[in-house]
């Protein structure tokens, strides 16, 4: 990693594409195996997420966060207030249960560009995030990943995030159904 290093709020199309890019990326690299090949393929493009960070802007729903270095984007996150009920964005008939976390945050997605992994950026915009979060008074975050990505399960309890036993269930195309485990950190 090298400097300098420096936090983006996503506020334009160039951000919200940047974004979408490395969840393009992330998806691809992360998920091979997990999610049909076709959906990755058809569904998750580098221009497939601008939309949603668009609205989320215009709505004020979550807040988009990019790391950069330099002039490059090395890695991105989404947070905000916890989601709660159906979430047909991620995928058709998901429907999260977060009763018990009323009033917390939430990273809802956190991606490090293919190739920049490893090199302390996610947990520089992982702290920011948890920062941000904890400076707007949530008591506490919340976040989904995948029980195959051991990695990234390593990557969350190191930054202080449990799992609360919580398996969601995420159905894909073609009966595949994808098992996203809940991390918490209470501030």
């Amino acid at each position: 990693m090298s400097e300098p290093l420096r936090f983006v709020d996503a506020c334009t199309e160039e951000h919200f594409s940047a974004m979408s890019a490395i969840h393009c990326h992330g998806w691809r690299t992360t998920y091979r195996g997990f999610v049909p090949d076709d959906y990755l393929r058809d569904v998750t493009t580098e221009d497939h997420w601008i939309p949603f960070f668009r609205e989320d802007r215009a709505t004020g729903r979550c807040r988009g966060l990019l790391l950069y270095e330099q002039d490059r984007p090395v890695a991105c996150c989404n947070y905000g207030p916890i989601r709660s009920g159906p979430s047909p964005r991620q995928s058709e008939g998901l429907v999260i249960d977060s009763s018990q976390y009323q009033g917390w945050g939430e990273v809802i997605s956190f991606y490090t560009e293919s190739g920049c992994t490893g090199m302390g950026y996610g947990s520089v915009l992982l702290e920011e995030a948890l920062r941000r979060l904890k400076t707007a008074g949530y008591p506490g975050c919340t976040l989904f990943v995948l029980r195959e990505n051991e990695g990234a399960r390593r990557f969350y309890q190191r930054h202080g995030f449990a799992w609360d036993g919580t398996v969601q269930l995420v159905p894909f195309p073609h009966d595949m159904v994808c098992h996203d485990l809940r991390y918490i950190h209470t501030f």
